[in-house]
């Protein structure tokens, strides 16, 4: 009971906290004498942008606000690119899993999305501007994920990434392999509940989807020879598995261990299909070679380990090997909680590992932005790309650093200081937490206004 007062109490605050509705904005706005970090160019000393209409159309240093933008003042802050959480499962609304069989590739992540999820603007706090959501990991073969603009409030068909490639979720090792039983079950365990099995599944789905390719193919050859044959029956969990065939859906696989990995790369390259990202790839430094050769990317945590046995051969220094060998990294969240606080998470490649400061910065801008197939238009600060920012008051990777404001398609989702202003007029601030008292006042000393 006092979960659910706390969790109303929460989204209460949230609201009252949020911003004036974006849809008042123009998406047109200058940034004033700020230090940008491109990830493609430097970084950029006393640097204006001027953005119009949700794309940046001018990068300088001596550029002027046109008549009637409104103006951003930079002067001591640093400016990169919107943050992207390369693995997420926020605002998935009634279960990550479709569990029941090993092969879900007719489920549709975009189909359980909840716009409101106060975790959003909590990201939105924390820089980030796109989050790449993923079914969840207890089938070898699981469902087609959904890329995110963080347009908290809006409509779900305005927060999709418009022309982002479809992608998909595979899951090796223990996740599928345990997911056979559920706590509580009695029945017959679902297939595979071993590491060869899930091999076993990934190689008989391929098999089929190739042979369903193929009586497509010949069902439209004969159509084109002008005869009447009846077409193939549809199948929604093989549909998916020809468009990969075929490149026109992205796999991202769950996986931890070498093994695995390499048995996905020599399945891959028996079938003819392309892996785009391992998603958390523990030991991927174990097999940079062969990862670097296949041009697959890692997205993988910064300081994770130990949690399974899978994950005990997990080394900070990851990101950073990976990175100087040339393999394209992503550090990622996978937790609500930690995509609040990722420029920080890829700070840790530069103190484990001695990443540079550009490489880490990729870590969190470009490199995921490739993974998700939409590095030609986000990623970076670029004439002609999105003008999605994160504004900090210092540099991004000191320890003190928070962000001041995060604008998405130019514009502003998330303004600290409004934020602040905010929480000081709601009837719940005065009542709960100003004067010490309450869940709220709980938190704090007495009295604080922190």
């Amino acid at each position: 009971m006092k979960r659910a007062i706390y969790f109303v109490l929460a989204v209460a605050a949230a609201w009252a906290c949020a911003p004036a509705p974006a849809a008042a904005q123009t998406g047109s706005l200058f940034i004033h004498d700020a230090t940008v970090m491109t990830a493609t160019h430097g970084t950029l000393d006393h640097t204006s942008i001027l953005v119009r209409d949700g794309k940046i159309v001018a990068i300088g240093e001596r550029l002027t606000a046109p008549a009637g933008v409104p103006v951003l003042d930079g002067a001591g802050k640093y400016v990169i690119p919107g943050i992207i959480d390369e693995h997420s499962h926020t605002m998935i609304d009634g279960g990550v899993n479709e569990g029941a069989p090993s092969v879900s590739a007719m489920a549709h992540i975009k189909d359980v999305l909840n716009p409101h999820d106060i975790n959003l603007y909590r990201q939105l706090a924390g820089g980030v501007t796109i989050i790449h959501v993923l079914h969840g990991s207890a089938n070898p073969i699981g469902g087609l994920d959904a890329v995110v603009r963080l347009k908290w409030g809006q409509p779900i068909a305005n927060m999709l990434y418009p022309d982002a490639p479809q992608g998909i979720k595979m899951a090796l090792g223990e996740n599928p392999k345990r997911s056979n039983r559920f706590p509580g079950e009695t029945g017959p365990q679902r297939y595979p509940a071993t590491r060869q099995g899930v091999e076993n599944v990934l190689f008989t789905a391929f098999t089929r989807a190739r042979e369903y390719q193929h009586r497509w193919a010949d069902y439209r050859a004969a159509v084109a020879r002008g005869e009447h044959p009846m077409p193939p029956r549809d199948n929604l969990d093989l549909d998916p598995l020809v468009q990969i065939l075929e490149g026109k859906i992205l796999i991202h696989a769950h996986s931890y261990r070498n093994d695995e990995m390499l048995m996905l790369l020599d399945l891959a390259d028996h079938f003819g299909f392309k892996i785009r990202t391992f998603e958390h790839g523990l030991e991927g430094y174990k097999i940079w070679p062969e990862i670097k050769a296949h041009d697959v990317g890692v997205s993988t945590f910064a300081d994770m380990w130990e949690y399974k046995n899978e994950a005990s051969e997990a080394i900070a220094y990851a990101p950073a090997l990976l990175a100087k060998k040339g393999v394209r990294v992503a550090v990622n969240s996978d937790s609500d909680e930690r995509a609040r606080r990722l420029y920080q998470e890829a700070a840790k490649a530069v103190h484990y590992g001695g990443a540079t400061e550009q490489q880490a910065l990729d870590m969190i801008t470009l490199n995921p932005a490739w993974m998700l197939g939409i590095d030609r238009t986000t990623g970076s600060i670029d004439v002609g790309k999105d003008a999605d920012f994160a504004i900090f008051n210092g540099h991004p990777f000191a320890p003190a650093s928070h962000v001041e404001m995060t604008i998405v398609d130019g514009i502003v989702y998330f303004d600290r200081a409004k934020d602040l202003a905010s929480r000081h007029d709601a009837p719940w601030y005065e009542r709960n937490y100003k004067g010490g008292r309450g869940f709220f006042g709980a938190l704090t000393a007495e009295g604080s206004d922190e």
